[in-house]
């Protein structure tokens, strides 16, 4: 028969196996739910603490900490300190407000539930790994960087450098306003996302987009290995120099798209205020409806109901190698 020692912390019980052969499995239950049941591999040597109602002030307050939970807390207040949470480990925050600088960096696994990171917190979450975010705000101006092994749901973001280099990111029914998000980021999944910007997903490899609306100048530049479908994006100079863009039912809307690019597939999509499309592109693309005007497309086929105006100038850098079709023509 297994025997257990169970040790109390407020709404925390840390249950500890006594058996000799099962000596370092811990299983940590936090009203009435299983928060993390580890095994010999990921030994658990702490008791969970739980903060309510409290506000934490000052510089490094819970630094280094281990398995933290805090409800209804706030950080902020004129003591000003910074780094509250640096080099933590598993921390759940839920209904908190974090109003000082840089409260979470080299951090694992944290969990955010319903809480907001004011302008005031600037780079709120730099070089963690393990964070999952929900129905929360964040407002910092470098809110995400260098970070892995993100999910965040349900959350509001304005951060004008939002997410950069980082990696293994998932999103859904998020709004986003940023000025220069995802620069140099991977493997990314967003899914319902709303996003007002500029200069966006430059850089960024591995990318896959779904049902969301963009709303950015300048995006996908350099970026490898997209997929979007069923996607309205909205903004000038789209997808210049990028490899491996795909796009499937998606609208596009805006002047210059698809310039400089290789491997790119476009797959019954709309095309709208679109004039001197695919530049010096290597394009396989299927339109629905009109393109204002194609210009000196490198190579492949583009195919639509009808096409404006084709451009192909005397001192195009490249030769003309491009099949341009109307349908059922």
């Amino acid at each position: 028969m297994l025997r257990f020692m169970i040790c109390y912390y407020q709404n925390t019980i840390v249950q500890k196996n006594s058996n000799k052969s099962n000596a370092n499995t811990q299983k940590i239950v936090y009203n009435g739910k299983v928060v993390k049941n580890d095994n010999n591999n990921h030994r658990l040597d702490y008791i969970m603490k739980v903060f309510e109602n409290m506000n934490f002030p000052y510089e490094r307050a819970l630094y280094g900490e281990n398995g933290l939970i805090l409800k209804n807390c706030t950080f902020t207040g004129e003591e000003d300190g910074e780094s509250a949470m640096k080099e933590a480990s598993d921390i759940t925050l839920e209904n908190c407000l974090m109003n000082l600088r840089y409260p979470l960096w080299h951090d694992r696994n944290v969990t955010v539930i319903n809480c907001e990171m004011t302008d005031k917190c600037r780079a709120a979450l730099w070089y963690t790994e393990g964070i999952t975010i929900t129905d929360s705000r964040l407002f910092g101006i470098k809110a995400l960087r260098e970070c892995s092994d993100i999910s965040i749901n349900s959350t509001k973001i304005e951060s004008p450098e939002f997410g950069w280099k980082s990696k293994s990111i998932q999103m859904n029914d998020c709004e986003i306003t940023s000025e220069y998000p995802f620069f140099e980021a991977s493997g990314i999944e967003l899914n319902n996302v709303s996003l007002h910007g500029k200069y966006s997903f430059q850089y960024t490899h591995d990318l896959t987009v779904k049902n969301s609306v963009f709303d950015t100048k300048d995006s996908f530049w350099h970026a490898k290995n997209v997929t979007v479908k069923d996607t309205v994006i909205k903004g000038e100079y789209l997808a210049w120099y990028s490899d491996g863009l795909t796009l499937e039912r998606c609208k596009i809307i805006g002047t210059q798209p698809f310039c400089y690019c290789t491997n790119l597939r476009l797959i019954d999509c709309e095309m709208e205020a679109a004039d001197l499309s695919f530049e010096y592109s290597d394009v396989i693309a299927d339109i629905k409806g009109d393109i204002l005007s194609v210009k000196n497309p490198r190579s492949g086929s583009i195919t639509a109901d009808s096409i404006g105006e084709i451009i192909i100038t005397d001192n195009s850098k490249y030769k003309f190698e491009c099949k341009i079709s109307l349908r059922n023509n």
